[in-house]
């Protein structure tokens, strides 16, 4: 049998079972064994009856008579005394009737369990049982404890892998033996079986250090051989003109930070290059990533090169062209920007597909719709995509292909990213940051909550609006178990409209609505037809909309500290002073996590915190990237990071041949696919 094998090839695998392991990610036998465990509980401490304790207890003992009763409807009671040489414990199971005619009299079994009071008597209540063997996987050892479902219990999930175990035994090693004995790593199938039921703590940290190197050495190896692609590829060298970039930059109604100079020259040598530039650039929102976009375009359509942004979002990109068209206008560039989306007219759309074509429209601002097959590039030099993550690689991939050759990239995002995650997700990409905010904005404050202080809020909220402010209000994601929230987007709609600010104008905006109609309330909101915008996430990267001045979050607690920081950056868009209210869920003292928000607006240091409380689904969105999808490693270890990094260019500088290593080259290989370059 072969780890690519169904998992319905498994034995005790029928189709019912074979569909919740699908649930959680398991459809072959290779899913099944990297399926690691999320935690563990430590059954390993056998002691006689003699010795337990009030807690988690492991007995070796023989377990006499069984008894069922049910004590009202719906409740059945299983009891059992089990009793060794020095002594006897109530053993109790509610709801598991089966008990009675599963457990063998006379016969040793391991007990694994809670030995508490109750009802004045000390018992074990609903404890494992197992009959003592040489490889116990349910009890007397260090327990794993996996992702459930309903219907699939760890207990099945662990049997399973027990009956695989012979398949891994006979697996060849993933990595090289040099590598193995440069990091003093254990072996593949030592470690994938020691994950799955270790045999002691420290061997199970050898085993975590282990599987945790080899994702980050994959993920590395899978940049780097990106990269190292992108190096062969010959690009349009685009000369730096120092002239204009000095005019450019003397009439800006505002003044650059360093940190935008740094980057700005740093793209500029790029652009001169050429082997393609492939940059990243990240920055908080607000920190002036479109002017640093318009001075790369500029040098780009001063030599007659195209360049094209594209957006995620069609509002998005108007804003930008506008923005663009202003900013160029003042070298005499503004007249040569265009804006392509999907909402133009079929006349309009045809007439600025045809001066793309002819090469009349030099910087073309968009969404997708830059990518139909109908957009034909003059002479595309430079594409700049925002918010790149928001893209798939196939949309990115269909854009460099409009140019013919491999064109300059500028990646941005507004989403600040830690470094350990930007070095190991995009290793492949020079990166980029600007660190400092344009001077003269005033700073976001933040002020936690109680529900107890809503109607003061809202009055001092309605003074806001009466001076011609506006306000956002954001709703965390309601599940359907959590309806006692009261804190869905509808609810909150219902009663800030009718109860709340009844005398303002109110609108809403969630996931749901289509694209256009998403668009259209955005538009109205920004237009001030609206005084609140009543909202789910999906405002997380949007519009500028300077007028906002107020952000109240519902439910604070439900956010990564990340989101919210990026939520925040909605307002403080103009010279009015600007408010983040948080607003908690219930009357609790916050947690400290939030009590971070109030005192910092520094979205890296917040990220930061956000990785090491939360992991990366908090800063990135639990689906936005699968190569985020770490089963074992942790972005927060720095180190095992950076060995793993280092390790996976040496790979590459001995000319290792990957096919020699078949496993690691298909997890290259898939890794490489949803990667930036390839």
């Amino acid at each position: 049998m072969q780890l690519s094998n169904p998992i319905a090839g498994l034995k005790g695998v029928g189709d019912e079972l074979a569909k919740k392991l699908a649930i959680i990610g398991v459809k072959t036998i290779g899913d099944l064994i990297e399926n690691y465990p999320r935690r563990y509980e430590d059954y390993s401490n056998v002691v006689p009856l003699n010795k337990i304790r009030p807690g988690i207890v492991t007995l070796e003992a023989k377990i006499g008579q069984v008894t069922g009763r049910y004590v009202r409807r719906g409740m059945h009671i299983t009891e059992a005394l089990a009793s060794d040489d020095s002594g006897s414990v109530r053993l109790v199971w509610f709801n598991q009737p089966y008990r009675g005619g599963a457990i063998k009299h006379g016969q040793s079994y391991y007990i694994s369990g809670k030995y508490a009071l109750r009802r004045g008597r000390f018992s074990i209540t609903n404890p494992s049982v197992e009959l003592v063997s040489d490889f116990p996987v349910n009890t007397a050892r260090i327990i794993p404890i996996y992702r459930e479902t309903k219907g699939l219990k760890s207990f099945q999930i662990r049997k399973l892998v027990r009956e695989a175990a012979d398949i891994v035994k006979e697996m060849p090693e993933h990595l090289p033996d040099w590598l193995l004995n440069e990091q003093k790593l254990m072996d593949y199938k030592k470690a994938a079986l020691e994950m799955h039921f270790p045999s002691s703590t420290g061997e199970l940290v050898k085993a975590q250090k282990r599987l945790g190197f080899e994702e980050v050495f994959q993920l590395s190896l899978a940049a780097l051989l990106n990269k190292q692609e992108l190096t062969r590829e010959k690009g349009l060298a685009i000369p730096f003109k120092e002239n204009l970039a000095k005019d450019f930059v003397s009439k800006l109604p505002f003044k650059l930070t360093d940190a935008q100079r740094e980057v700005v020259w740093r793209i500029y040598q790029d652009l001169e290059k050429t082997q393609p530039m492939n940059r990243l650039l990240e920055g908080d929102v607000g920190s002036g990533k479109t002017v640093v976009a318009a001075m790369a375009a500029l040098m780009a359509m001063e030599q007659g090169y195209q360049t094209a942004l594209m957006a995620p979002t069609e509002i998005l990109a108007r804003q930008h062209a506008d923005t663009l068209n202003k900013l160029l206008d003042s070298v005499g560039y503004g007249d040569q920007v265009g804006l392509l989306v999907g909402s133009l007219k079929p006349a309009q759309k045809k007439e600025c597909q045809r001066r793309i074509a002819n090469g009349q429209i030099r910087l073309i601002v968009g969404t997708h719709a830059l990518i139909s097959e109908k957009v034909d590039m003059h002479k595309l030099g430079l594409i700049i995509i925002d918010e790149q993550h928001r893209f798939g690689v196939d949309q990115r991939k269909k854009l460099q292909a409009k140019a013919g050759h491999m064109p300059h990239v500028l990646h941005m995002s507004a989403t600040p990213i830690p470094r350990s995650i930007a070095l190991t997700l995009y290793g492949e990409l020079d990166i980029s940051i600007l660190d400092e905010m344009p001077p003269g904005r005033k700073e976001i404050q933040t002020k936690i909550c109680s529900p107890n202080s809503r109607a003061q809020l809202n009055a001092q909220i309605d003074k806001q609006l009466g001076d011609g402010r506006q306000m956002f209000i954001v709703c965390p994601l309601i599940l359907d178990t959590d309806l006692s929230w009261g804190l869905s987007v509808e609810e909150v709609f219902e009663r800030v409209s009718k109860k709340d600010f009844k005398h303002r104008r109110v609108a809403l905006l969630h996931g749901k609505l289509k694209s256009a109609e998403k668009d259209k309330v955005m538009q109205a909101f920004l237009n001030h037809e609206y005084d609140i915008l009543v909202s789910t996430t999906v405002i997380e990267v949007g519009v500028d909309v300077p007028n906002a001045t107020i952000m109240l979050i519902e439910g604070a607690e439900r956010f990564g500290l990340a989101q919210i920081h990026q939520l925040r950056g909605r307002v403080g868009r103009s010279g009015h002073q600007s408010y983040t209210f948080l607003m908690l869920g219930d009357s609790k003292a916050p947690s400290q996590r939030l009590r971070a928000l109030e005192n910092t607006t520094d979205g890296f240091e917040l990220a930061e915190l956000d990785l090491q409380l939360r992991g990366p689904g908090a800063i990135y969105g639990t689906t936005q990237h699968g190569a985020l999808d770490l089963r074992v490693a942790k972005l927060t270890d720095t180190k095992l990071i950076a060995t793993a990094r280092n390790a996976a260019q040496q790979f590459i500088d001995k000319e290792e041949n990957l096919k020699r290593y078949p496993h690691l080259a298909a997890k290259v290989s898939a890794l490489r696919a949803i990667t930036n370059l390839n």
